[in-house]
């Protein structure tokens, strides 16, 4: 820590997923596109626990997991190497942050799993 500067301030952001509540450390300026990825995982995990009727919280968490990096992997093989410029109207950095997010979101899902068992 440099004299005169105050530690960084953490930041947090109550959420819900598939109807149970998260915090999750997020800056404010970064707490937009965390709310977009966690739209974007609850429709997923709710999407798959209503097709598949499948309530095991985990398999539901890995399924999307799945899904999301097939999905990445698919715009990477569209557009080449990921970089910061978009592949075919895709933000590949956008999109790592949310992957990134979204991980986040599947091991605090799956540390409570732990938990309750």
């Amino acid at each position: 820590m440099s004299a005169g500067r105050p530690p960084e301030k953490k930041d947090s952001l109550d959420v819900t997923i598939m109807g149970r509540e998260y915090r999750i450390a997020c800056k404010p300026e970064e707490q937009r596109e965390l709310l977009d990825a966690v739209a974007y995982v609850d429709k997923q995990m709710s999407d798959i626990r209503d097709t598949a009727k499948q309530n095991n919280a985990e398999r539901v968490a890995v399924m999307v997991a799945l899904n999301v990096t097939n999905e990445l992997l698919r715009a990477r093989a569209g557009g080449g190497p990921a970089s910061a410029a978009p592949a075919n109207g895709v933000d590949l950095n956008g999109l790592k942050r949310r992957i990134q997010t979204m991980q986040s979101t599947i091991d605090a899902a799956l540390s409570e799993q732990e938990r309750l068992l």
